[in-house]
Formats: C-alpha cells, sequence, structure tokens
C-alpha cells in the first residue's frame, strides 16, 4: 500500500544555497514540485494517465511559511501529502523539518491537470486521474489569490533556454531567481525570507519578452510578470531582519 504522506531526505549542497548560505527560494520551488511529481506519480496519477496521454501537471498557486531557511550542510526531511480533491483543483501541502523534527518551512499548493497541444485545463476523470487526499491538521491554506495594484519599477528580460523545463515554459521556481535578482545582494544580506504567495495566471514560453513591474517597501516585495501586456503571475514576499549579516 502506498503512503498518503510522502517523505524525501535531503542534504544541502553548495548549488542549493545563496551567497547566504541559506536554501535558495527557487531550489525550495523545485523540491515541492518534485516531491508532488514523485508523490503524484506513486498513487498511480502520474505519467502513464498524463503526460503519455497529452496531459501535463501544472501548479497554479503556492504559499510558504517560512519558520527557518536551512543552510548549507544542513540535512532535512521534506514531506507531502494531497488535500481534497476540489472537481479540477488539487491541493497538496508541504512541510520541511530539521534532524530533530522541528518545522522549518510550511507550504500549500494548488495543481491542475492541462491539455499539451490545447493548453487548457481537463477533468481528471477524463484521465482517470484521482489523488487521495488525507488531512493532518499540520496545512497552512492558500488565499483566493493575489491581487496586486499598480507596481513602482520596472525590469525586463527575455526567456532563456535555461529557464525553460518540460513542459516547454519557463519553470514556476525560476519566478523566484527573479525576485532575488531584483531585490539584490544588499538585501538579501539583512533579510531572510518570511513567507511567500504567488499565483501563475497563464505560462511564459521560450523566447518571451517579459516585463516585470514590481514594488520595494521596507520588508516587503510585490511582483507582477506580463507579456504583452498580459498578465502572467502575481508574488508577495514578506521578509524579516537577519540577526546575524556577517557571512
Amino acid at each position: 500500500m502506498v503512503d498518503l504522506v510522502y517523505s524525501t531526505h535531503r542534504k544541502l549542497l553548495a548549488d542549493d544555497v545563496t551567497m547566504q548560505r541559506n536554501l535558495r527560494p527557487s531550489v525550495l520551488m523545485r523540491w515541492l514540485q518534485e516531491a508532488s511529481i514523485a508523490h503524484t506519480e506513486a498513487l498511480g496519477a502520474g505519467r502513464a494517465k498524463t503526460l503519455d496521454k497529452g496531459a501535463l501537471w501544472v501548479v497554479c498557486r503556492v504559499r510558504l511559511e517560512v519558520e527557518k531557511l536551512p543552510c548549507y550542510d544542513d540535512e532535512i526531511t521534506l514531506s507531502s501529502w494531497a488535500g481534497d480533491t476540489m472537481r479540477v483543483l488539487f491541493p497538496r501541502y508541504y512541510e520541511m523539518t530539521d534532524e530533530s523534527g522541528t518545522p522549518l518551512v510550511k507550504a500549500s499548493a494548488v495543481w491542475l491537470l492541462m491539455d499539451a497541444k490545447k493548453r487548457k485545463m481537463v477533468f481528471p476523470e477524463n484521465y482517470d486521474v484521482v489523488v487521495p487526499g488525507i488531512r493532518t491538521g499540520r496545512e497552512i491554506h492558500l488565499s483566493f489569490g493575489v491581487s496586486l495594484g499598480e507596481q513602482e519599477k520596472t525590469k525586463r528580460f527575455k526567456v532563456a533556454y535555461s529557464q525553460v523545463d518540460i513542459n516547454g515554459h519557463m519553470n514556476n521556481a525560476k519566478y523566484l531567481d527573479c525576485m532575488e535578482d531584483v531585490l539584490g545582494k544588499d538585501f538579501l544580506d539583512t533579510h531572510m525570507l518570511k513567507t511567500l504567495e504567488i499565483e501563475f495566471k497563464s505560462e511564459i514560453k521560450y523566447g518571451a519578452s517579459v516585463r516585470l513591474e514590481y514594488t520595494i517597501d521596507e520588508d516587503f516585495v510585490t511582483m507582477i510578470g506580463f507579456v504583452r501586456n498580459r498578465p502572467c503571475f502575481e508574488l508577495k514576499a514578506s521578509f524579516a531582519k537577519r540577526n546575524n549579516t556577517t557571512l
């Protein structure tokens, strides 16, 4: 019988961390995605029922709550479990703990199935996809979405080949690299991520010209990514002052 809570153990390597030696947010996002895919595969709702039949798993919303980001050489356990399916939406929850079992990060996400050619949402029953959900009491819940107003600054870039994943679009984790790039070293030397919410509105394909509009207000950042004036993602994050800024 497949466990309804998936767990994996990791040791943080040099490529996993920032200059401040903490787990990089984009790596954290990638680990959440990998845990989701691995568990979905184990539950019988993986590639054989989806990708091989023309459907893709995509994440549309994510929320993170950080108690403490692990550091280089730390060993952590990442657990993930599915919640109750809501017609076409598949909630999923995550918890990262240290070696003693102390919670470091909690997260929640909403996934859905998309037709690989039409790039439109599809119904899971058309692919015989069932993901059993549970409640553990350790879940954090998502808001109904991120809705941001006009931003103060603008940055433009073109999506590079290295930013694109198996689905042919800019990987969601790369958006957090964009956040770090606009914040810069001086800010990140003195601040650590505490909360983050991101909503993915439409995919960003290879070669697209992206306009980032963002605002940095003391310990908060908000950001919207546009392609041809169409919002593709909206992000908001809060940070806390570091106790020790000496590296």
